[in-house]
């Protein structure tokens, strides 16, 4: 066989893998512009019904240690799929929740499962795609995650305004049943042979750089995930209805697949310190301009803004999560996401508590404030791991 006949390294996910993405994507992200009216409906009030994202947000963290062991033993392909059909059965339980508690519960098992699906998506663009073409081919991934993303804040507002919010949650129920069909031609990817169980996680948590990587990981999920989630509860706390302020915060997945295709055309030529840096400064920008002023159009500057902190910064830090420690890829990946979503429920917590109390302009400052401090730890800490050389 000659070199121009032998198969080519993949470059990119394939399109079942970004397609199961997009609808973890698309369940997570749905829940922001529905708060104020599960609130009104189920009779709780605004840190009460954000409850229904913290816990979704918990869960999805917690729940990445597990999964993360599991597509190392199992395999990425059959760990999404049987997951892919429990988040279905859980986005039923949803639909049909007679009460704020069971609703929290059936999102919370939804958060679970889908937990298991993006993190496991990057592994397998670890597994399958070499380092030089890592970082364009999550990016196509996160252009995908970035659709689901700006359709869910889209569509749920309108279809809660127009229909009922319980249809946003069978939505990517029966989704979610497709992309488990759709799967099931997809080949295993090869990856090392994993060892115990217990050297594994030892291996990761040990390791200095997992650890900086996954704590920064935390940070980024409170700052950018978590207070993401308050942008269109802020919105109507002024008297701006679910539909308008759905499609203000969709601007955020906007943002993410106009600078997705920017990150991939300057990947090439701009060290990761300095993605990084474009990224957390569209972070502290986006926080600043709400502390500033807070309407629909600072909310549609600042979500667009926040998708280049995702293009640019989150690529980078994921990027380097998969390349860490390729002996425990799947563990260190679930680990890095598990604490991502962790620290987006608890943004979401604590920024609920200001916004129960009206007090928005100093949940933003708060937040720029760490995103500005967030950024230039990243930048630093990567530099210092890649050396004078790669920096």
């Amino acid at each position: 066989m000659s070199p121009d006949d032998a198969p080519r390294a993949p470059t990119r996910p394939p399109l079942s893998i970004s397609l199961a993405a997009f609808v973890s994507s698309f369940d997570r992200f749905a829940i922001s512009p529905l708060i104020v009216l599960v609130a009104h409906d189920l009779g709780a009030t605004l840190a009460e019904a954000l409850t229904i994202a913290s816990a979704y947000f918990l869960a999805y963290g917690v729940s990445q240690p597990v999964w993360g062991i599991l597509s190392d033993r199992l395999g990425r392909v059959r760990l999404m799929k049987w997951t892919l059909l429990a988040a279905a059965l859980t986005g039923v339980a949803a639909t049909f929740a007679p009460t704020l508690s069971i609703l929290v519960i059936a999102r919370a098992l939804s958060g679970a499962f889908y937990g298991a699906i993006v993190p496991t998506s990057m592994t397998y663009v670890g597994d399958t795609v070499d380092e030089a073409n890592r970082q364009p081919a999550l990016t196509d991934l996160m252009a995908a995650i970035a659709v689901g993303t700006a359709s869910a804040t889209a569509l749920a507002g309108v279809l809660a305004h127009f229909i009922d919010w319980r249809v946003v949650f069978a939505i990517p129920a029966v989704l979610a049943v497709g992309c488990a069909f759709g799967l099931r031609r997809l080949p295993e990817p090869p990856r090392e042979q994993p060892g115990s169980v217990v050297a594994t996680i030892r291996a990761a948590i040990t390791h200095r750089w997992v650890l900086i990587v996954i704590g920064l990981a935390f940070i980024e999920g409170a700052v950018v995930l978590g207070v993401l989630t308050l942008l269109a509860p802020a919105l109507q706390s002024q008297g701006t209805g679910a539909a308008i302020a759905g499609l203000a915060t969709a601007a955020y997945g906007v943002g993410v697949i106009i600078t997705s295709r920017m990150v991939k055309a300057l990947s090439s030529r701009l060290s990761m310190p300095r993605l990084i840096a474009i990224g957390g400064s569209a972070t502290v920008l986006a926080f600043g301009l709400l502390a500033a002023h807070l309407s629909i159009t600072t909310v549609i500057i600042a979500a667009l803004l926040l998708g280049a902190t995702w293009s640019f910064q989150h690529s980078s830090l994921q990027t380097w999560a998969t390349g860490v420690l390729p002996q425990a890829r799947g563990t260190v990946v679930s680990f890095f996401a598990g604490t991502l979503f962790a620290g987006s429920a608890v943004g979401a917590a604590f920024g609920g508590g200001l916004g129960d109390k009206n007090q928005w302009t100093l949940l933003f400052a708060i937040t720029c404030a760490v995103g500005l401090v967030l950024t230039v730890s990243i930048v630093v800490s990567r530099r210092i791991y890649a050396g004078p050389r790669k920096s």
